[in-house]
């Protein structure tokens, strides 16, 4: 594993467990000149195709998920642990559908039913960006259509 300062391989593991959920095992990995840092390592199923809206395909990239998960999530009360569990969570489902190649709708879908039970606020937070609103009645509208379901 190549060092994140040092940019070389001389590395070595210092503790390895599972995570929480049984998916990972989490390394922590020191170097020679004396920095630590964790590494993950995962089961990958199959390989992943994202189809996005104009056609285009590109691998699936769990890194790309997680980044946009942790920005909705950015300030809000939810640990690191619950947040990674969630993650997992999506990243499981999507391999679990048995389809090489999935929709960035189907992904935006899962993670935004997901987010309104994790996180009301990074709920909208990602459906700003997933959305795409431009405007304050956009928010306003989704918002609204939030109380109405609540009240039901």
């Amino acid at each position: 594993m190549i060092c994140p300062c040092e940019k070389k391989g001389e590395t070595s593991v210092v503790d390895s467990r599972p995570t929480e959920d049984g998916t990972a095992i989490r390394r922590r990995r020191m170097c020679v000149c004396g920095e630590r840092f964790t590494t993950f390592e995962r089961i990958q199923f199959r390989e992943l195709m994202v189809v996005k809206k104009n056609g285009r395909k590109s691998a699936f990239d769990r890194d790309k998920l997680s980044k946009s998960i942790y920005i909705a999530l950015k300030k809000r009360p939810i640990d690191t642990g619950t947040a990674e569990k969630f993650i997992s969570k999506i990243s499981r489902a999507l391999e679990e559908l048995g389809q090489n190649e999935i929709s960035t709708n189907t992904i935006g879908t899962m993670v935004m039913e997901g987010l309104k039970e994790l996180d009301p606020v990074a709920y909208v937070r990602f459906a700003s960006v997933y959305r795409n609103f431009r405007e304050e009645q956009d928010f306003v509208q989704f918002v609204d259509k939030l109380d109405v379901s609540k009240k039901s």
